[in-house]
């Protein structure tokens, strides 16, 4: 068998082994020896989403989870081999894929599902971004954890459950802020909007003090309500220091 036959050969077995319906298995293969290659192979894909995506497998009846499933397995086209990987995979199927009418939320909720494990095995290293731990982060420079992520979805992702599946989504978005910390704990906050704009004003401002940031912050209130909005946002700059989002000052 030449090079090329091999490679059409290998072709036609995993175009079969993905979409058995629609594919037929190369010639002189025996059908009950390709059952054991096509139960094992979806097994261990549907497995390691249905692992990685617990929340939608239980809110997803049997048969629409694994027609979701042998649809990913069939036509998307991965661009890594890496199991730790396929779930950022899932969460591309399924943002690519049109929005489902019974579950419009399903693609951010897949994605917020995805967020934790990816954030466990981030790289990134706390060690590695020099700071002052004990630095004050109102009156200093306040260092963003690299492993601290500012999340904002259309849906309240972190309520969904199997009694609760919205199908229109609210006025107000869902703010979250995801964080590995120190001691390489995985944690969830829900903040309010403008403890996004805090972190976005914080990162786009590496020069400027938390208060700085703040008192930008302020000026979208009214002149009665800037010492309070002021008081409240280095409040807010305290507490993220204390869950790691903030890791000091430079």
């Amino acid at each position: 068998m030449s090079a090329s036959d091999f490679r059409a050969l290998q072709y036609a077995f995993a175009a079969h082994l993905r979409d058995p319906e629609h594919n037929a298995p190369p010639a002189g293969l025996e059908d009950r020896r390709l059952a054991i290659y096509r139960e094992l192979f979806y097994n261990n894909v549907q497995g390691l989403i249905a692992g990685n995506f617990p929340v939608i497998r239980r809110i997803v009846p049997d048969a629409a989870w694994h027609a979701l499933v042998r649809e990913f397995y069939a036509h998307h086209e991965c661009h890594t081999p890496l199991f730790p990987e396929i779930g950022r995979e899932f969460v591309k199927f399924l943002e690519a894929r049109e929005a489902d009418a019974t579950r419009p939320f399903l693609s951010e909720l897949a994605h917020y599902e995805w967020v934790e494990l990816a954030l466990s095995i981030d790289e990134a290293s706390i060690e590695e971004v020099l700071h002052d731990p004990d630095g004050d982060v109102v009156a200093g420079v306040p260092v963003i954890s690299p492993l601290a992520w500012p999340l904002v979805y259309r849906w309240p992702v972190h309520r969904i459950r199997e009694d609760l599946q919205p199908v229109e989504a609210p006025a107000q978005p869902t703010c979250l802020v995801v964080v590995r910390n120190r001691r390489d704990d995985v944690a969830f906050m829900e903040v309010s909007p403008l403890t996004i704009h805090l972190l976005e004003t914080v990162k786009e401002n590496p020069g400027r003090t938390g208060l700085d940031c703040v008192a930008t912050l302020a000026e979208r209130f009214d002149a009665s309500q800037r010492a309070a909005a002021i008081e409240a946002g280095s409040t807010m700059l305290r507490q993220l220091r204390d869950r790691d989002v903030l890791l000091g000052t430079a």
